[in-house]
C-alpha cells in the first residue's frame, strides 16, 4: 500500500528517500516523545513548529509496510505520554502486525508517568514483545479520571450572565457556564466514559501481557509501581537505561542501521510501484480529512487554532473525489467536536451525493467525532471508530453571554438603534425577553428533531431507539458499537479494508491517497469555480494578527469568542473536561 500522506512524491524527490546500505538490515525507531499529529499542520507557521512531528497515519502505514519488508529487522520505541488513548489503539494494532510477522519489538521509557498518570503510554508499550523501564522510573498505571471545569460563579463576579439552552439532559457542552458543579446526568455520562476507557485499558493490557483482568485491576489499585514492582507483577520485562535496551536489541539483530519509522522507505520498490501505477492506474481509495471545528465557508487554520472544517472546502473535496474516475472508494477521516448545524447538514448532503455516484463511503473516527462530527460521519455506508473514540453527543445548544454589566464595570458602554421586533435578540447587551426565549427554545426543538430523525434514517434505526441513545450523550466507540451508533471498532487501516471490501477490490491492489491533492502553487491561484480541486484547499486568515487583536478589542462580542465564552455552533459536543 502506498503511503497516503507522503509529503513529497518519491518520483519528484527520490533523494529524500532513506535507503539502507546494501545488505544492511534496518532497525526502525518510533519516538513518540516528539508528539503525534492527526494530519499535517494547517499553516506555514504551524508546519515550521511541527516540522519533525510525524502524523498518526504516516506511522501506521509505514509500520504496515515494515511488517512486509524483509529489510526491516525489528522495532524499538521510546514511549511517551503525548498520544491519546484512541491513537494508542491504532498504533497498537500496527505494532502487533510487526510482532505477528516475527520481527522483534521493544518499548522503552524513562517512566510511564512521573508524579502523574502513565496510562496511555503503558497501554501502547504493552503491545510490544518486550517492555523496558528505567530503574528510577515508575509505572503510573493509576486508572482513568475525568475533570470538568465550571466558571459560572467567576463570570457572575465579572458581571457576565450565561443564557444558553441545551437538548437534551446529557448535552453538557455549556454546563461550565450554566452550573457550579456536575448535574446528575453529566456525572452519569462522565462515569460511563471513565469506566469504558478503563475497561479498554484493562482488557488490552491483560491480553497483551498474558495476565488476567483481575491481575491488571489489582495492579492499577496498587499503582504507581516502582520498576521492580512492575517486573514482579509481569507488566515490565526488563529494567535498564536507554543504552542498555538498545544494545540488547542490537545484539539480537546483528549489524543494523537505525532509522525513524517515517523516514524509512523501500525506495527502489516504491519507485517501481509508482511507475507501474502511472501505467495501469491502480484503483484508488481516497482518504478525505475532516479535522477541527465545523463552520460555514472555507476551511482554515492558524498556529493558534489549528485545523477547522469549512463546509465549502470539505464539500468541494468530496465532489472532487466523486468525479475522479480512478477513485473506487472513499474513507472520510473525522476528528471533530462539531460546531455549526447548517454547515454539518451541508456536508452530510455532500456525503449522500458522493454515495449516489456508486462509490462506498466509510467513516473513520479519530480521537473525537461528536455532535456535528457525528452528524457528518453518520451517513457513511459504514462507520469505524476506535474503542476510546469520543462520539455521539446527538444534541444541540444555543444562547448567548450577557456582558453589559461586566463592560459597565470597566467603564465601557454600547448603544444601538434597531428596526425589527427581534433585531436585537442575540445582543449581548441584555437578556432574552420571554418571546425571544420561546423562539430560541422552538429553534432548538426543531434542530434536535432534525438531528435525531436524520441520525435514525442514516443509521437505519427506529426513531424511538435513536432518541433513547441521543439526548446529547457522549459515548466511547466501544459503547457506541453496542448501541448501533457505530458499526465496528478499528482505525484508519481497518476503515480502508472495509472500503476495499465494499468496492470489490483487494487491499494489496489498491492505492491509498489523501485527496484532493493541491500543490502549494495551486493554493495561491484563484479557483475557476467551487468544484475545482483547489477549492478544497484550506484558507489562511486574511487579517494580520494586529488587525485581529484590534477587531477583538473593538468588538467585545468577538473578544468573548476568543475567550471561548461564545461563538459555538448548535452542534458542539462537551469537550471541556479532560479524560486521562
Amino acid at each position: 500500500m502506498v503511503d497516503p500522506l507522503t509529503p513529497v512524491p518519491s518520483l519528484i524527490a527520490p533523494s529524500l528517500i532513506a535507503l539502507p546500505r546494501p545488505g544492511r538490515k534496518v532497525l526502525l525507531e518510533l519516538d513518540l516523545t516528539r508528539g503525534l499529529l492527526e494530519q499535517p499542520p494547517a499553516s506555514p507557521v504551524g508546519a515550521l513548529r511541527a516540522r519533525h512531528v510525524p502524523t498518526l497515519h504516516v506511522l501506521v502505514d509505514a509500520l504496515a509496510r515494515a511488517a512486509r519488508d524483509d529489510r526491516v529487522a525489528g522495532l524499538v520505541a521510546h514511549v511517551g505520554e503525548r498520544v491519546s488513548l484512541a491513537q494508542s489503539g491504532e498504533l497498537r494494532a500496527a505494532v502487533r502486525r510487526l510482532c505477528e510477522a516475527g520481527k522483534p519489538t521493544v518499548a522503552w521509557a524513562e517512566s510511564f508517568g512521573e508524579s502523574g498518570p502513565g496510562n496511555v503510554g503503558y497501554h501502547l508499550a504493552s503491545a510490544f514483545d518486550e517492555v523496558w523501564l528505567q530503574p528510577s522510573g515508575e509505572l503510573g498505571l493509576v486508572g482513568v479520571s475525568a475533570q470538568a471545569v465550571f466558571v459560572r460563579d467567576a463570570l457572575a463576579k465579572l458581571g457576565v450572565q450565561a443564557q444558553i439552552s441545551q437538548r437534551a439532559e446529557y448535552k453538557t457542552a455549556a454546563n461550565m457556564f450554566l452550573e457550579s458543579a456536575m448535574t446528575e446526568p453529566h456525572k452519569e455520562m462522565v462515569r460511563a466514559l471513565v469506566d469504558s476507557a478503563m475497561a479498554t485499558l484493562v482488557t488490552d493490557i491483560a491480553a497483551a501481557r498474558r495476565l488476567s483482568e483481575p491481575q491488571v485491576r489489582d495492579a492499577v489499585d496498587a499503582a504507581p509501581l516502582t520498576a521492580q514492582e512492575a517486573v514482579e507483577r509481569g507488566l515490565v520485562d526488563r529494567i535498564g537505561y536507554r543504552d542498555e535496551a538498545y544494545a540488547a536489541l542490537r545484539e539480537r539483530l546483528g549489524k543494523v542501521e537505525t532509522r525513524y519509522v517515517e523516514r524509512h522507505r523501500d525506495g527502489v520498490r516504491a519507485l517501481a510501484r509508482k511507475g507501474r501505477d502511472v501505467i495501469r492506474h491502480r484503483p484508488v481509495v481516497a482518504v478525505v480529512q475532516a479535522t477541527g471545528p465545523i463552520h460555514l465557508g472555507r476551511s482554515g487554520g492558524s498556529p493558534f487554532s489549528g485545523h477547522s472544517i469549512g463546509s465549502d472546502t470539505l464539500g468541494a473535496a468530496l465532489r472532487a473525489v466523486g468525479r475522479d474516475e480512478h477513485v473506487r472508494a472513499v474513507v472520510l477521516r473525522v476528528d471533530s467536536p462539531g460546531g455549526s448545524y447548517v454547515a454539518s447538514d451541508a456536508i452530510r448532503r455532500e456525503v449522500h451525493a458522493l454515495r449516489r455516484t456508486g462509490r462506498p463511503v466509510v467513516a473513520s473516527m479519530g480521537n473525537v467525532a461528536g455532535s456535528g462530527g457525528y452528524y457528518i460521519a453518520m451517513p457513511a455506508d459504514e462507520v469505524v471508530a476506535g474503542a476510546a473514540t469520543l462520539t455521539g453527543s446527538i444534541g444541540v445548544l444555543a444562547g448567548k453571554q450577557v456582558i453589559a454589566d461586566g463592560l459597565a464595570r470597566l467603564g465601557v458602554r454600547r448603544e444601538s438603534v434597531s428596526a425589527g421586533r427581534f433585531a436585537e435578540m442575540y445582543s449581548t447587551e441584555r437578556p432574552f425577553d420571554s418571546h425571544e426565549w420561546r423562539r430560541l427554545e422552538d429553534q432548538l426543538d426543531r434542530i434536535y428533531a432534525d438531528f435525531t430523525g436524520k441520525a435514525a434514517e442514516d443509521r437505519r434505526m427506529p426513531l424511538e431507539r435513536m432518541q433513547e441513545v441521543a439526548k446529547g450523550r457522549v459515548w466511547t466507540g466501544a459503547d457506541a458499537v453496542e448501541r448501533g451508533l457505530v458499526d465496528r471498532i478499528g482505525g484508519l487501516s481497518d476503515a480502508v479494508d472495509v472500503a476495499c471490501r465494499r468496492a470489490g477490490i483487494r487491499r494489496e491492489d489498491a492505492e491509498v491517497r489523501t485527496l484532493p491533492r493541491v500543490s502549494p502553487l495551486d493554493r495561491l491561484r484563484p479557483a475557476q469555480n467551487s468544484d475545482a480541486p483547489r477549492g478544497a484547499a484550506l484558507t489562511l486568515p486574511t487579517l494580520s494578527l494586529p488587525d485581529q487583536l484590534m477587531t477583538a478589542l473593538a468588538l467585545p462580542d468577538q473578544l468573548m469568542t476568543l475567550l471561548g465564552l461564545s461563538g459555538w455552533g448548535a452542534l458542539t459536543m462537551p469537550v471541556l473536561w479532560e479524560l486521562r
